[in-house]
């Protein structure tokens, strides 16, 4: 999925928002749900279907930097109401996660993972780990295949968010345009290097406590999300027609594109990627932002994708976890579970939707009048 989205009430009341990079969000978020599907038959990360969904994570960082600065670098903000306004707009929906994680846990039986061992106390610690973003080390693992939130997994990408949250507030935001310029420069370079002579062939890395999975994962950060408080700076729009359908197009087929290169070449799939996140999913930040939705149809599209796309991206893989100990245990091909993959899919989204109106929403409103107008006001 988190990111993570920036909605309209982020900005200031005297600023638009960008409504195709709403709808680009969702787009992506919609991904990298099929992507998590299709790892049910995966034998490895070379055969993955969709199989460069993960690279919507980079988009989402790089949307997520692009928009926070232009939310905030020209207001005067104390580090602390921006992070009281960034935790409204966040911690909602990542507790909103951790509670249908531990919900569905005890469903998602499959041999590779005894969750029939797992007591009810060490599940509620592991829900409150979740919910207040603590990491699970290997001892506090419950499902015992590493992951940092093993409830929820994808929170890993909230947890550096985070990170990127408090960088921008107390460092980022103050370099000058040339410094950050290098920031940007030095984390591509070393994001690249990963991608292409690093272990993996790739970039999809970060969900674990691992040396090679917090590397990546602060390499991915670090060059998205600065690329994107860069680009803020420095844009320009340019005369664009039909901005959302061209940029989707583009972000469906880069992220569903078959691995290249083979177990023979890593650093070609690397190279691939480095394309992506360094040159292709900036310009269509820049050609997002640039265009102008002209049509009812298109206005409602990314509006809908737009808000669906955060809770999307947390309430997901909970059911995939289920769907995939389904597949296992069953010894089922993707045309047998069709109808189950197509369920958790369409699921997925009418949750996040019921997720949103009747929780979010309201959540961060009660939060927003209680944390930010009180203060505001004293």
């Amino acid at each position: 999925m988190p990111v993570t989205p920036v909605p309209a009430s982020a900005f200031s009341d005297t600023k638009p928002h960008y409504l195709i990079l709403d709808g680009l969000r969702g787009v992506a978020a919609l991904m990298v749900v099929l992507f998590h599907v299709f790892e049910a038959f995966a034998t490895s990360h070379l055969d993955q279907g969709v199989n460069h969904g993960y690279l919507g994570v980079d988009f989402f960082f790089i949307l997520s930097g692009f928009v926070v600065a232009y939310a905030y670098d020209d207001r005067k903000l104390r580090p602390m109401e921006f992070i009281r306004r960034r935790l409204i707009r966040l911690q909602p929906m990542v507790v909103f996660g951790a509670v249908l994680g531990a919900v569905l846990f005890y469903f998602q039986k499959y041999s590779a993972w005894d969750v029939s061992s797992v007591t009810v106390g060490a599940l509620l610690v592991a829900m409150l780990m979740n919910a207040f973003m603590l990491p699970a080390t290997q001892g506090m693992e419950v499902r015992g295949l590493g992951e940092m939130f093993p409830l929820n997994g994808p929170t890993w990408t909230l947890f550096f968010e985070y990170i990127g949250n408090l960088l921008y507030i107390f460092l980022l935001r103050r370099l000058s345009t040339p410094l950050l310029g290098g920031v940007v420069f030095l984390a591509g370079c070393g994001l690249a290097a990963f991608a292409m002579a690093g272990p993996l062939g790739d970039v999809c890395a970060g969900w674990a406590l691992t040396r090679t999975e917090v590397t990546g994962g602060m390499l991915r950060l670090l060059f998205s999300f600065s690329a994107g408080l860069l680009l803020s700076r420095l844009f320009k729009p340019v005369h664009v027609k039909g901005a959302f359908w061209i940029c989707a197009l583009v972000l469906v087929m880069l992220l569903g594109w078959p691995r290249i290169g083979g177990a023979e070449k890593l650093w070609l799939n690397g190279l691939y990627e480095t394309v992506c996140f360094v040159v292709v999913f900036p310009l269509l930040v820049v050609l997002g932002a640039s265009g102008k939705v002209t049509d009812a149809f298109t206005r409602r599209a990314c509006k809908f994708l737009g808000d669906i796309s955060y809770p999307l991206y947390l309430v997901h893989y909970p059911f995939i976890y289920m769907y995939y100990a389904w597949v296992k245990n069953e010894g089922l091909t993707f045309r047998e579970s069709f109808p189950g993959a197509a369920a958790l899919v369409m699921g997925s989204i009418v949750l996040a939707w019921v997720a949103l109106k009747y929780y979010d929403q309201p959540v961060r409103r009660y939060l927003s009048r209680r944390f930010l107008v009180q203060k505001q006001s004293s």
